[in-house]
């Protein structure tokens, strides 16, 4: 199919490892203990620092390329979610229930929540003279 001649692919079959392809795979090894020593966590960025500090001279392309091809990889988002728990309180009942019209004053009081941005916050959006 690849028309290679059978005795040119044993030859390459029984070739010794270069030295390329034994460092990367004492290199892989120490990542595989980085990675699990991270607890899956740590994607190539902190394993190169982590291969630094053992005083290791290898490239981050490298440990990304060896780290594909061995399928590790980081683990994004494992902080667990905030979780709610019970029902929602209701603060007051609401007896006014949108009827707004009284017939004498001081019977029914209401309230509201402004909301401003930093950049309203002056003296004069708030109708007051400096």
């Amino acid at each position: 199919m690849m028309r290679v001649h059978p005795s040119g692919y044993y030859a390459w079959k029984s070739k010794p490892a270069s030295s390329r392809q034994k460092d990367n795979q004492r290199l892989l090894g120490l990542i595989k203990q980085s990675w699990l020593e991270s607890g899956g966590v740590y994607g190539y960025r902190k394993i190169v620092h982590d291969l630094r500090d053992l005083g290791e001279s290898c490239g981050k392309h490298r440990v990304y390329r060896l780290m594909k091809q061995e399928g590790l990889r980081a683990q994004v988002g494992y902080r667990p979610k905030a979780r709610h728990y019970g029902k929602p309180s209701v603060v007051a009942n609401n007896r006014l229930e949108q009827n707004f019209d009284v017939e004498a004053p001081n019977e029914v009081w209401v309230t509201d929540i402004t909301y401003s941005t930093p950049s309203q916050r002056s003296p004069h959006a708030w109708g007051e003279a400096a």
